[in-house]
Formats: C-alpha cells, structure tokens, sequence
C-alpha cells in the first residue's frame, strides 16, 4: 500500500493530493497519527543540521505566518 501524506490547513482543513482525487482503482483510507505523548513526537519534523536559537525560530515563524498571510490574497 503507498502512504502519501496529506496536510492540514491553518482552517483546519485537510487538502487531499490531486494523485488520491484522481485515482479510480483501490481503496483510500485516511488515517490520523496519534502521539500520546510529547517525547513520541521526537523527529516528526526531521532534523535540523545545526542548532537555532529561540530568537531565531520566533522570526522564521513571524516571515513564514507573513507570508502565508500575503500569499492568499
């Protein structure tokens, strides 16, 4: 079975690839990860090659929310 991950939008909303909407053969099934707890979320994002400070992630955080703002406009 292929896995194809889906996100969810800042509206809550799950956008479905076109590769699903487009598939007339098989079944799709859409499943939610569970993490129990905050340790089991450890290398959800993948890693980072260096360490950030917290100044730095706070102003990545500001450009990518200013961009996604100005985007949908």
């Amino acid at each position: 079975m292929k896995e194809i991950i889906s996100i969810i939008t800042s509206k809550g909303q799950v956008t479905i690839p076109a590769e699903i909407r487009n598939d007339d053969e098989g079944v799709v099934r859409l499943r939610v990860p569970r993490y129990p707890t905050i340790a089991s979320l450890r290398g959800a994002a993948g890693r980072l090659n260096k360490p950030i400070s917290w100044k730095e992630i706070q102003k990545i955080a500001q450009e990518d929310r200013f961009n996604t703002k100005h985007e949908s406009k």
